[in-house]
């Protein structure tokens, strides 16, 4: 079983590497935000819970969000391991995760993050902006913003995965092939 955390800034190309990833290995891909949606749109108990604290501006808390990862993992009990996408993003999600695996019977093999220079990626999203829709993707400031919270919260995380030695960063610049023959370098050598 691989079990990969995918990490990257916003516009790092994470989810289109996972889609990629996730054939070649024939590993299963959890997006966080797919999980909340899905969760949500069908109205499951944990989607509600977590629609109750987003609809106050609350974060949605650790133990209600692991509650829904847990339950994707365990109605893929077939699966030859995970791509774990916008999860975990703090110190004590990466924890309870590991001690999830652990009880069946595996763990994170590495964190593999995409690293790319915050002006490409200023970029990147603003050109997205013009064709998604997306209104966090077409002011510069919420772009920076997002980078802020995702290095303040990113730190942590490669020194929790450094010191297992699990962290492995893959420079994202470049056509989409030549990233993902980087990171399949890095997933081979797990």
């Amino acid at each position: 079983m691989k079990n990969i955390v995918l990490f990257g800034p916003p516009g790092a190309g994470k989810g289109t590497q996972a889609e990629l990833l996730k054939s070649k290995y024939d590993l299963v891909h959890i997006s966080t935000g797919d999980v909340f949606r899905f969760n949500i749109k069908n109205q499951t108990e944990l989607g509600m819970l977590a629609k109750s604290y987003m609809d106050q501006g609350d974060l949605v808390p650790d133990e209600v969000t692991i509650d829904m990862l847990k339950a994707e993992v365990n109605n893929n009990p077939e699966a030859k391991g995970f791509i774990f996408d916008g999860f975990p993003r703090t110190e004590s999600q990466a924890a309870s995760l590991d001690a999830f695996l652990k009880e069946k019977n595996t763990g994170i093999d590495g964190m593999v993050a995409l690293e790319v220079p915050e002006d490409l990626l200023v970029e990147r999203l603003l050109n997205r902006g013009k064709t998604s829709g997306r209104s966090d993707d077409q002011d510069e400031s919420k772009i920076r913003n997002r980078f802020n919270e995702y290095e303040s919260k990113t730190a942590i995380l490669k020194d929790y995965y450094q010191k297992q030695d699990k962290y492995y960063g893959v420079d994202g610049v470049g056509s989409i092939d030549e990233i993902t023959s980087k990171l399949e370098k890095v997933i081979d050598s797990l």
